[in-house]
C-alpha cells in the first residue's frame, strides 16, 4: 500500500466512532510484565480513562512481539493497531478526543517538555534498573521476562533484550552511571515535577492532560512495584504532592470502573496507595 493510500485509510479509520470492543495489549500481569512496560501501559490506560474511552486490557505473553513497534502497550481499535502513548494520543485526537485542546501554544510546548523529561529520566531510570543493575537483573528481570518460555529460550530472549537495552544505555551515556547517580536523576526529575504541580490538582490546573496520564503511569507503578529495595519508591515518596496526585487519579479514574482496566493495584505486588 502506498503512503497516500495508507494515510487515506488512516483518515477513514479516525473518522469512525470509538468502538466498545477496543483492546489494549500488554504482557502477562502477574508473572511477566516489567516495571517500565507496566508504567507505560498504565499511562495509556489513564489517558484513555481521562478521555472517557472504554478499553479492555488483554494480557499476552508475546505482546511485545505482536506490537508494530516492538513496544508495549498497543491498542487494537477497529482495523487499526497503534503502539506507545505518543502515537495513541495522536490517533485518539484524530477521532475527536483531546485532553490538551484547552491549552495555549506556550502551555502545549511546556507540556511536551515535561513529557520529554519523564521519558528521558524516569523511563530511562526504570530501564537501567531492570537491565543494568546486576542484582535486579538476576533476581527479578530475567526470571520475569523469560517466564512464559521454556529453557533455553527464556534465557536467550532475556539476554538478547538485555544486550539491546545496555547498547541503548551506552549510546545515551547512561552505561557508566552508578545506581546512586540514577537515583539522583530520579530525584531531580521528581523535584521538577513537584515544583510544576505545586498545589494544583493537575499539572495544568483543574483538568488533566496527557502529561498527567504519563506522570501517573510512571509514579504509581514505581510506588506500587516490589523491587529489591525501596530506594526508587522512596524518591517519589519524598514529594507529598506527587503521592497525593497519584491517589487523586487512582480514585477518580480507576476505582469502581470495569475491572479489566481499573484494578491497577492488582498489576503489582504491593497494595494500592489508598489502602
Amino acid at each position: 500500500m502506498s503512503l497516500v493510500a495508507e494515510a487515506f485509510v488512516t483518515q477513514l479509520a479516525a473518522a469512525e466512532p470509538w468502538p466498545e470492543n477496543a483492546a489494549l495489549y500488554q504482557q502477562l500481569k502477574e508473572e511477566q510484565i516489567l516495571l517500565s512496560d507496566n508504567a507505560s501501559s498504565l499511562a495509556v490506560q489513564a489517558f484513555l480513562q481521562m478521555c472517557n474511552l472504554p478499553i479492555r486490557v488483554i494480557c499476552r505473553a508475546n505482546a511485545e512481539y505482536m506490537s508494530p513497534s516492538g513496544k508495549v502497550p498497543f491498542i487494537h481499535v477497529g482495523n487499526q493497531v497503534v503502539s506507545e502513548l505518543g502515537p495513541i494520543v495522536q490517533f485518539v485526537k484524530a477521532k475527536g478526543h483531546s485532553l490538551s485542546d484547552g491549552l495555549d501554544e506556550v502551555q502545549k510546548a511546556e507540556m511536551k517538555a515535561y513529557m520529554e523529561l519523564v521519558n528521558n529520566m524516569l523511563l530511562t531510570a526504570e530501564l537501567y534498573l531492570q537491565w543494568c543493575d546486576d542484582v535486579t537483573v538476576e533476581e527479578i528481570t530475567h526470571p520475569r521476562y523469560g517466564s512464559p518460555y521454556p529453557w533455553p529460550l527464556n534465557r536467550i530472549l532475556s539476554y538478547q533484550k538485555q544486550w539491546e537495552v545496555r547498547r541503548k544505555m551506552k549510546a545515551i551515556g547512561w552505561a557508566g552511571k552508578t545506581l546512586e547517580q540514577v537515583l539522583e536523576d530520579v530525584d531531580q526529575c521528581c523535584h521538577a515535577l513537584s515544583q510544576r504541580l505545586g498545589t494544583q490538582p493537575y499539572f495544568f490546573n483543574k483538568q488533566p492532560t496527557e502529561l498527567d496520564a504519563l506522570v501517573f503511569g510512571h509514579l504509581f507503578t514505581i510506588l506500587t512495584t516490589q523491587l529489591i529495595t525501596d530506594e526508587l519508591s522512596e524518591k517519589v515518596k519524598n514529594y507529598s504532592n506527587l503521592t497525593a496526585f497519584c491517589r487523586r487519579i487512582e480514585q477518580q479514574y480507576f476505582e469502581g470502573h470495569d475491572k479489566d482496566c481499573s484494578t491497577i493495584a492488582a498489576r503489582s505486588s504491593k497494595k494500592s496507595l489508598l489502602r
